[in-house]
C-alpha cells in the first residue's frame, strides 16, 4: 500500500492511503477526513491574540490545542502576513537583550469583529454537527430541530 502526503486547504499536511488495485477493504480506501472548518487557522490565531500579543512561534504552539499538531511554520507565517494585509492583525518588531528581534503580533478592532463573526458562525456549525450526531446515533431530534426541518421542507 502506498501512502502520500497531501495538503489541506490551510496548508497543513494529511496522509492519503492508496490501495492500488481492487476494491478497498475496511477504511483503507477513504481519505483522512478534515474535521476542522475551512480556514480554521485564522480564528484560532485571532482567539490566541485576543487575550495576549504573541510571537509566531508561540502562536504555533498554542494552535496545537485546535488540531494543528504538525503545522508547517511557513503556513503560519503566510497566514499571518495575509491577516495583516486584511487589517485583522498588526505586528511590530520587538527587540530583546538576549536574542534577535522578533515580530510581535496583536489583534486589531477589525480582527475582534471578525472573530465575533466566526464565533457566531461556529455556533451554527455546532448546532448542525449536534444534529448530525443525534441522527447518526439514532437519538431523536429536538423539537426545535424538527420545527426547523418542517420550515425548510415547506418553504
Amino acid at each position: 500500500m502506498e501512502e502520500r502526503a497531501m495538503m489541506n486547504e490551510d496548508g497543513s499536511d494529511f496522509r492519503e492511503s492508496k490501495t492500488g488495485r481492487g476494491k478497498p477493504s475496511g477504511d483503507e480506501g477513504f481519505r483522512s477526513v478534515e474535521a476542522r472548518p475551512r480556514n480554521w487557522l485564522v480564528p484560532v490565531i485571532l482567539l490566541s491574540l485576543r487575550d495576549w500579543n504573541s510571537y509566531g512561534y508561540e502562536l504555533m504552539e498554542r494552535s496545537t490545542r485546535f488540531g494543528f499538531e504538525a503545522m508547517n511554520p511557513g503556513t503560519l507565517y503566510r497566514t499571518l502576513r495575509q491577516m495583516e494585509k486584511e487589517g485583522i492583525v498588526e505586528s511590530s518588531w520587538e527587540t530583546s537583550r538576549g536574542g534577535p528581534a522578533r515580530r510581535m503580533y496583536s489583534i486589531t478592532d477589525a480582527g475582534k469583529a471578525y472573530l465575533d463573526f466566526w464565533a457566531k458562525s461556529l455556533e451554527q456549525y455546532q448546532r448542525t454537527m449536534d444534529t448530525f450526531f443525534r441522527m447518526y446515533t439514532g437519538q431523536p431530534l429536538s423539537r426545535e430541530e424538527r420545527d426547523e426541518d418542517d420550515r425548510k421542507s415547506s418553504g
